[in-house]
């Protein structure tokens, strides 16, 4: 006994036949009204000629517009793309979490990586492995090709930016100190991007850091 998706998808193929050939007799059906009107008013014209020409003009027409269509489906559905990779990095950035481990970095985070470490509390280590693997994340959602930095990067880099210039020492002995030097290279590579937008859109504006700021 044929199971409910397999009837429904021959009843869709047996309706794509139907449509298909009745739209066909149609079409030659219009086709021969218009060469009888034009016969009644002494038009010289040969019907299966007029038959071809005709419904290759259709033809035509329905490849450009079908392409249009297809085109203007693509841009919706990249809109689409690009506002869900946008909405994910926005709470990705802006959980409690991520501010809170943000805040510890900013203001208790030493800039020696040897010195910091050999002092770091249980919850300064936390901090650091959320904000890493929050930039991660966003490093993911962000590759090349995904979606463009020039739509992202004029509300993310602040967040990246202040992150990762507390963080860069770090990740870097601990390359050295693992000899792994794949440790976090995604958040690298993103950096690495933010401070060229930076230097090209906000040339000459150092990372400010203020005590006590919201």
């Amino acid at each position: 006994m044929m199971d409910r998706p397999a009837r429904k998808n021959k009843l869709i193929l047996v309706s794509f036949v139907f449509i298909t050939l009745l739209g066909f007799i149609g079409w030659v059906g219009l086709l021969y009204l218009i060469w009888l009107w034009l016969t009644s008013l002494h038009v010289s014209v040969d019907y299966w000629v007029m038959v071809q020409s005709l419904s290759g003009a259709v033809t035509a027409a329905a490849v450009f517009s079908a392409g249009f269509i297809a085109y203007k489906e693509l841009s919706e559905m990249a809109a689409s793309r690009h506002m869900d990779i946008a909405d994910r990095l926005f709470d990705e950035l802006n959980s409690p979490e991520a501010i809170a481990s943000r805040r510890w970095i900013f203001q208790n985070l030493a800039d020696d990586p040897e010195q910091g470490l050999q002092t770091l509390s249980t919850e300064g280590q936390a901090a650091i492995k959320q904000v890493l693997n929050s930039l991660d994340r966003v490093a993911f959602l962000t590759q090349s090709g995904w979606i463009d930095d020039g739509i992202l990067m004029p509300w993310m880099h602040p967040m990246i930016a202040k992150a990762w210039d507390k963080l860069e020492p770090y990740v870097a002995y601990e390359r050295s100190r693992r000899n792994e030097p794949y440790y976090y290279q995604h958040v690298s590579e993103l950096g690495r991007r933010c401070r060229e937008w930076r230097e090209a859109h906000l040339p000459g504006t150092p990372v400010k850091w203020v005590k006590n700021a919201l």
